[in-house]
């Protein structure tokens, strides 16, 4: 959970009906509009850096720097950080590689001050991060569509972990719904490692 005068750590993350968060690019698509893109750009410009695993740089690295627009500029320019203990370094601008000690090093960043961090997805990134309890709101938005085979948004051996709905109701786009939560107080994740 988040120390007092310490920045929130946001996971935002694209779920279909049956619970699966992989490849969103391959069936979210269709429901995203304007809203959403107004919506996106809103969330971001009120982060101060985007935290992410391997996968995630990956793809973003090779999309983003090369689009034109007020949402990826904003991306380009904003600080970045990349958690592998693989990766060399980073070609993205404005990104750093953080090699070794996940928790300790976003914790480390929470502590910093500012405005919030924010996570994209839900891979074994992420899953650390919610594992050690450092994940203070989970937004999910429901994609109407049930994906015959992907990644669920939580897998087999993960700890119990209790949150509270802070809202709900539609997306920014017809079809979609938009739900908050918060950790709730007093419920630790356990402490689990791994890096992509």
């Amino acid at each position: 959970m988040t120390e007092p005068n310490s920045r929130r750590l946001v996971q935002s993350v694209l779920v279909s009906l049956n619970g699966v968060t992989s490849e969103p690019l391959t069936w979210a698509g269709p429901f995203f509009g304007p809203g959403s893109a107004a919506h996106s750009l809103a969330v971001l410009k009120a982060s101060g850096a985007l935290l992410m695993g391997r996968r995630t740089y990956e793809i973003f690295a090779r999309q983003w720097p090369s689009t034109p627009g007020e949402y990826a500029d904003y991306l380009n320019a904003m600080p970045k950080y990349v958690f592998s203990s693989t990766l060399d370094r980073a070609e993205w601008p404005n990104t750093t590689v953080v090699p070794g000690g996940v928790v300790e090093a976003v914790t480390a960043l929470k502590q910093a001050g500012g405005r919030d961090l924010i996570i994209y997805g839900h891979g074994q990134f992420g899953q650390t991060l919610g594992e050690a309890g450092l994940i203070d709101e989970l937004s999910l938005t429901v994609v109407p569509v049930f994906v015959p085979e992907g990644t669920p948004l939580y897998r087999a051996g993960v700890s119990a972990q209790t949150w509270q709905l802070i809202s709900a109701g539609p997306g920014a786009d017809p079809g979609l719904a938009a739900l908050t939560y918060r950790r709730t107080p007093g419920v630790p994740g356990r402490l689990a490692s791994g890096m992509q």
